[in-house]
């Protein structure tokens, strides 16, 4: 295959991939999180993805409330032009033992409004969580979304089993990927740190035997004898 052939379908592949994420939350019409599933014990980075399915209003509130039975200790929101937010912590009722510690108050909830998700379009909003915790299967986020005419849909139905719910709420699935360990940060830190040591010192090897190398030496030509001539007898 020539080279402009294969330039043709790497174009062609990386807007089929790209369009597949950007048409998602619109096909879904629900809200939704994206990637919707993560490896528990580390950080997630995730969107809330929402389209207004509505044709005669526009979204102008989100409200994402945080599982408080496996709080979080740690919630930063990635800003939204033209958006606000606001993440609400609480007390929670019993300290909840969490890896690092014990924790009293969590982020609850989160808050976005001020901006507005017109008919026919979606937005993204974007939140790093952590650390996510162990020993569960998932994490449910219900989501409250608030239209310009008042009108407020509960994205909080649970599957039942009995098919699709008519407002799922947002689901993340916590599992390792398959075939792959669960890696600690310190692990995966060492395994970069050496893999960077490795290759400098292969690269200064390089360097040294290209300096130092012996060069091929030149022939030896005896008394009464030419350069690639036949001996000759004295």
């Amino acid at each position: 295959m020539s080279r402009r052939f294969l330039r043709r379908l790497l174009v062609a592949s990386v807007f089929g991939f790209t369009g597949m994420f950007l048409v998602q939350p619109v096909a879904s019409a629900h809200v939704t999180v994206t990637p919707n599933t993560a490896a528990p014990g580390g950080y997630a980075r995730m969107a809330f993805n929402v389209p207004n399915e509505r044709p005669e209003a526009s979204t102008v509130k989100l409200e994402v409330l945080l599982p408080t039975e496996h709080p979080l200790a740690s919630v930063s929101v990635q800003p939204v032009p033209g958006w606000t937010s606001t993440a609400q912590k609480q007390k929670l009722p019993a300290p909840v033992q969490v890896e690092g510690g014990l924790v009293t108050e969590a982020v609850t909830s989160i808050v976005w409004e001020g901006g507005q998700i017109r008919p026919g379009q979606f937005e993204q909003f974007q939140v790093s969580l952590g650390r996510l915790p162990t020993g569960v299967g998932e994490l449910v986020f219900k989501a409250l979304q608030t239209y310009s005419d008042g009108t407020v849909v509960r994205w909080i139905d649970l599957p039942d089993g009995a098919g699709e719910a008519e407002h799922p709420a947002p689901t993340l699935s916590l599992a390792v990927p398959a075939g792959a360990p669960e890696a600690s940060p310190d692990i995966v830190g060492r395994a970069l740190g050496g893999g960077g040591l490795l290759a400098g010192l292969v690269a200064l090897g390089w360097l040294l035997w290209s300096r130092f190398r012996p060069s091929q030496a030149a022939p030896v030509v005896k008394l009464g004898q030419k350069a690639g001539n036949p001996k000759v007898g004295v």
